[in-house]
């Protein structure tokens, strides 16, 4: 096993040096090579994703920065004692690339990726490879809290499998959110995406219980266009920034600052959204014309970062909304110590929000508050191990006490670090753990099992109303009819 670690480490040590940006800047150029897209054009799409990549994290670092500062002064303020530093994605995201087991994770799910692949058990190639960490984070907390490697790779392996499935599944999704045709090669295994399955538990709740207030609903794009700025990402900006300066004390000066850096965030995430899409797209015609003629046809999904949802206005509006719902879960919750610093703006809860509920912004937010508090468990729960890896990799941040512990509010897979801990101390022999860890992985399965079902109704009846439209219009009536007997 150390013999697979340090070939793991050795492929891909120089690569993850490099950077997210420069990272997926060579991996998407030497795809689209493979697909014999043009030299010229495949660097062009391989560079616009390192600018997109680039922008992203930039903005989401000005805008965590700026709510950082102002909830670091509501703490002072109010004397709330949690005493877990919410330090974002980032920190963490660099935590785990320091472990050479993250490599290991990486080796292994790209083998199984190609397995799935060539077994046609999969349409999707994942290229995201440096959100691994989002993964490989898991198998750590395992090994953490007690598994050996051989263990810790198994878990890592199921929920691997698990998150490339649900590519799959979500690609139609994908396509109806952003108008894209059937060619439109991206979909994404993303962590985040991995609470689908129990969103559309709370989602079907919602049909036989609430459905009257779907007719109260409002498409955020649509809301701009009837009241103009008063609902635009700008002006959702702007509010948030001024609720959050006064819960903060901030004199005039800083709470204007405060919200116009929100403001300008959030269309600047709508603006490089629209990179993404234009970042793959001689990759796409690559991947058309070499299913056309090598494949006979068969569909090669590329597996992405989430962002290029980002445009969506959706996604910010129930993030803003839920901003100010998951200060208050977290100063209530029992059990909880995490205070929302560099997670407050929620980007590992609203996209699975966006696609399971397709864009019903008032689903959006009621079910993103119900599941907040498992974030702030989880946060919570995986803080000892991500501050005693922090120290021992040489990455804790500088400015806090030696004494102070860190994690991250709105980490991504917050079901997944649970099932870390269950299987860990199952390993060390605990019956009662076993016993938990068993039900957990088995109950996990089973909901998955449920929502992919869920997931193959809706893919089908977007292929039928497809047909309707392409349809003869003699045929429509049959194709309606069929469709409705379903």
């Amino acid at each position: 096993m150390s013999t697979i670690i340090d070939i793991a480490n050795q492929l891909f040590t120089p690569l993850i040096n490099l950077g997210a940006a420069p990272l997926m800047t060579i991996v998407l150029t030497v795809i689209a090579l493979f697909f014999k897209v043009k030299p010229s054009r495949a660097l062009e799409g391989g560079i616009k994703l390192g600018i997109a990549l680039t922008g992203i994290g930039a903005i989401i670092g000005i805008l965590t920065t700026a709510f950082s500062d102002a909830m670091t002064a509501f703490v002072e303020r109010t004397g709330i004692s949690l005493n877990i530093t919410d330090v974002g994605w980032a920190p963490l995201a660099t935590i785990t690339w320091g472990s050479p087991y993250t490599l290991y994770f990486l080796l292994i799910m790209v083998i199984v990726n190609i397995i799935m692949l060539a077994m046609k058990k999969t349409n999707t190639l994942d290229v995201d490879i440096f959100d691994i960490w989002h993964l490989a984070i898991v198998g750590l907390f395992a090994i953490f809290c007690g598994a050996n490697l051989f263990i810790a790779s198994a878990l890592v392996i199921f929920i691997g499998v698990l998150k490339i499935w649900n590519s799959d599944l979500m690609k139609p999704t994908f396509n109806d959110l952003l108008n894209a045709p059937d060619s439109n090669p991206m979909t994404t295994t993303h962590m985040n995406y991995m609470m689908n399955p129990i969103i559309m538990v709370f989602d079907k709740i919602f049909d036989k219980v609430f459905p009257w207030l779907d007719k109260y609903d409002f498409d955020a794009a649509k809301l701009n266009s009837k009241i103009g700025f008063w609902g635009s990402k700008f002006a959702i900006g702007i509010y948030l920034g001024i609720f959050v300066g006064l819960l903060a004390g901030q004199t005039p000066t800083q709470i204007f600052s405060l919200a116009f850096t929100a403001a300008v965030c959030l269309e600047l995430f709508s603006l490089i959204g629209a990179w993404f899409i234009a970042a793959v797209e001689p990759l796409s015609q690559g991947i058309t014309d070499f299913a056309n003629k090598r494949l006979k046809g068969r569909t090669i999904n590329i597996g992405l970062d989430w962002p290029f949802l980002a445009g969506r206005a959706e996604i910010w509006a129930a993030a803003n909304v839920l901003a100010p719902i998951m200060l208050l879960e977290a100063i209530i919750l029992p059990g909880n110590k995490l205070l929302p610093l560099g997670g407050i703006i929620a980007m590992g809860v609203t996209p699975a929000l966006l696609v399971v509920t397709r864009g019903k912004l008032i689903r959006m937010i009621v079910i993103g508050a119900i599941e907040l508090p498992l974030f702030l468990w989880s946060g919570t729960l995986i803080a000892p191990f991500v501050t005693q890896t922090a120290k021992a990799v040489g990455a804790f941040p500088s400015g806090l006490s030696e004494s102070a512990m860190i994690s991250h509010t709105t980490m991504e897979g917050p079901i997944e670090k649970f099932l870390g801990y269950l299987v860990g101390n199952a390993s060390q022999g605990q019956i009662e753990f076993v016993l938990y860890a068993a039900l957990a992985l088995g109950a996990y399965l089973l909901i998955f099992i449920w929502y992919a079902r869920q997931m193959k109704k809706r893919n089908a009846a977007y292929a039928a109303e497809k047909e309707e439209k392409t349809a003869p219009a003699s045929a429509k009536g049959n194709v309606a009819y069929a469709a409705e007997a379903k």
